[in-house]
């Protein structure tokens, strides 16, 4: 017999980050005293005290930190392995994940190849905000995605360049750098850059915003420059100005499955998306 069932394992691990049992039987929806007696049929079977109890507080043990952050690894492993099963016996769609706007023009192509592959499926159109496509592929959200290299995280990822593109100044129109051709990243020095939302940067005090759609006004109104891949912001907005950043590291759009993920529809819609890459 297993010494630990899933169902035990999500009860501890909602004691030890609420600790405290009230709560976390409102958030398992039990009642408190099924709880309580779940844990102490666990310390039992472990031979080991995982939580310290008093009337008025609970802490964990150095056990029971230890089982905390094995356990939030299983639980996860567990979410992911479902995920996956079932997505592995869906033969009747696929899920392609990409930012808004972040196709290039690319999407109708990628489809309408893909509808005269033997192996064509119908296909979702997942949208994500700017830091989570990789993790729609991995957490099994979705079976390929739309990403942006170098700024995605394409670890553990089999990827297919579809577009290779300069980056872009985004300034207001009336800017002492709007009427040039090209530009150094230096001459940039001292603007203010937004906050990218989700994105962890130490390097500006700008304002915090999601997308390009939000960047737009801000830019506009000249409280922020940006630097972006070309295609996120073509057409160009009234009142924007694009300036190519010539020492800039070029952004490549590419479509992206698991390493793992060999199916056939899978295969056959990366591929449809290449072909149509190259014309």
């Amino acid at each position: 017999m297993d010494l630990l069932e899933t169902r035990e394992l999500r009860y501890f691990v909602a004691v030890a980050e609420e600790l405290h049992f009230g709560r976390a039987a409102e958030r398992l929806c039990i009642a408190q005293p099924a709880l309580s007696k779940t844990l102490q049929r666990i310390e039992s079977r472990l031979g080991v005290r995982l939580l310290d109890r008093t009337s008025r507080s609970v802490a964990l043990t150095p056990a029971g930190t230890v089982l905390l952050e094995h356990g939030r690894h299983a639980l996860n492993a567990m979410t992911v392995a479902v995920r996956n099963t079932r997505r592995a016996g869906d033969h009747d769609h696929l899920r392609l994940v990409l930012k808004p706007g972040g196709d290039a023009g690319l999407l109708s192509g990628i489809l309408a190849a893909f509808a005269g592959h033997p192996h064509t499926r119908q296909v979702d159109i997942l949208f994500s905000g700017s830091t989570d496509r990789a993790g729609f592929l991995h957490e099994g959200r979705a079976d390929v995605g739309l990403l942006y290299a170098p700024f995605d995280d394409l670890t553990g990822l089999a990827v297919q360049t579809l577009l290779i593109e300069d980056r872009v100044a985004i300034l207001p129109d009336h800017h002492a750098l709007a009427g040039r051709e090209q530009i150094r990243t230096a001459e940039l020095a001292g603007e203010t850059f937004p906050r990218w939302r989700g994105l962890s940067s130490t390097e500006t005090d700008g304002p915090e915003l999601g997308d390009v759609a939000e960047l737009i006004p801000m830019v506009r109104i000249g409280r922020v420059v940006a630097v972006l891949p070309r295609s996120l912001v073509t057409p160009v907005p009234t009142g924007i100005v694009c300036v190519r950043v010539e020492d800039a590291e070029p952004s490549r759009i590419v479509i992206a499955r698991l390493e793992h993920d060999h199916r056939e529809a899978v295969t056959a819609l990366v591929t449809a998306a290449a072909q149509n890459a190259r014309g």
